[in-house]
C-alpha cells in the first residue's frame, strides 16, 4: 500500500472515529452551554448504552436489524439516567461554587464504573460485544467496512436531527436563551429547569449512541471503557470550542483524524499523547478553541 493510499485509508478510520468523539463531545458541549458544568460522568453514560445494547443482542441475536433496534433502549435507559443525575446530583449544586459540581461529577463517574463492576451480569471482566460479519467494500482502493457505513449514517442521522432540533423547535429556541442568559431567559418565562432536563436527555442519549457505535467499531466492553473516550471527547469539545455545537463536531473529526494518522505513521503508543497535546496547545494558542467565542465579562 502506497503512501497516499494509506494516508487516505487512515482518513477514512480516523472520520469513523471521529464521528463517535464527535457524538460524545456534543453532549460535553451542551451541557456547559447551557449550565457551565464539564460533566466527566458523561463519557461512562457511553459505557451504560454499549452494556445496554450488549443484553439486547445477547437476547435478540446480531443481525444489522437487531442492531439498529438496540439503539432504542439504550438511548431511553441512558436518557433517563442522564435526567436522574442531573436531578439528584447536580440541581441541588446550581448555587455553588463550580469546584463543587466538578467534584461531583468526578463523584459520579466513579460510582457509575465501581457501581458496574458488582452488578451481576456486568462485572469486572471484559466482555465481547456483538458484531456484525466482516464486510468490507473497496472505493478507490480504500477499505471501508460495513460497521464504519453504520458509524457514519447513525451519526450523520443523529447531527441532523440535532440541529434541527436546537435550530428549529421551540425547545431549541428555549435551549439557546439559555445558554445566552439564563437569567433573562427565566425572566421571559422560559422553564430553565425543563430546559436543562432537557440537554441532559439529548446529550444521554447521544452518548448511548456514540457507546454503541463505539463497541461495534472495537468489540470488547467492560466497566471503564468510557473513561478514555470520555476524556478524549472532552479535548474534542474543548478544540472545537466547549460551548459550541459545530465546533465539537469539527473537534470530534480533527481529534479522530489526527488519531489514526499517528497509529498509521507514527506509533499506536503516540495517538494518545498527541491527542492531550493538541489540548495543550489549543489552550495555549487560543483558549476559546477553534470555534469558540471569547468570553466577555457582563457588566
Amino acid at each position: 500500500m502506497d503512501y497516499l493510499q494509506q494516508f487516505c485509508q487512515q482518513t477514512l478510520n480516523g472520520m469513523s472515529l471521529g464521528s463517535i468523539y464527535a457524538l460524545l463531545a456534543l453532549g460535553y458541549t451542551m451541557v456547559y452551554g447551557i449550565v457551565k458544568l464539564i460533566n466527566f460522568a458523561h463519557g461512562d453514560i457511553l459505557m451504560v448504552g454499549a452494556f445496554v445494547s450488549y443484553f439486547f443482542l445477547r437476547r435478540w441475536g446480531i443481525t444489522p436489524v437487531t442492531l439498529m433496534l438496540s439503539f432504542l433502549p439504550a438511548m431511553l435507559f441512558c436518557l433517563t439516567l442522564g435526567v436522574l443525575i442531573e436531578k439528584i446530583c447536580y440541581k441541588p449544586l446550581r448555587d455553588q461554587p463550580r469546584i463543587n459540581t466538578l467534584i461531583t461529577a468526578i463523584g459520579v463517574s466513579f460510582f457509575l464504573e465501581n457501581g458496574a463492576r458488582v452488578i451481576p451480569g456486568i462485572g469486572p471482566n471484559p466482555r465481547v460485544f456483538p458484531t456484525l460479519s466482516a464486510v468490507n467494500y473497496t472505493l478507490f482502493g480504500v477499505n471501508i467496512s460495513q460497521v464504519q457505513i453504520l458509524v457514519f449514517i447513525v451519526a450523520i442521522i443523529l447531527m441532523v436531527l440535532l440541529n434541527y432540533i436546537v435550530s428549529f423547535t421551540k425547545i431549541g429556541k428555549a435551549m439557546r436563551a439559555v445558554s445566552f442568559d439564563k437569567g433573562a431567559a427565566y425572566l421571559m418565562g422560559i422553564n430553565v429547569d425543563r430546559v436543562i432536563s432537557f440537554t441532559f436527555v439529548l446529550g444521554s442519549s447521544l452518548a448511548a449512541a456514540a457507546g454503541i457505535l463505539f463497541a461495534s467499531s472495537y468489540p470488547q466492553i467492560e466497566p471503564y471503557m468510557g473513561t478514555m473516550p470520555g476524556m478524549k471527547a472532552f479535548i474534542a469539545a474543548v478544540l472545537g470550542g466547549i460551548g459550541s455545537i459545530p465546533g465539537a463536531v469539527l473537534g470530534g473529526f480533527i481529534l479522530g483524524v489526527a488519531e489514526t494518522l499517528a497509529k498509521g505513521f507514527l506509533s499506536s503508543q503516540l495517538s494518545d499523547a498527541i491527542a492531550f497535546g493538541l489540548l495543550i496547545i489549543i489552550l495555549v494558542v487560543k483558549p476559546s478553541g477553534l470555534l469558540g467565542k471569547p468570553m466577555g465579562e457582563k457588566v
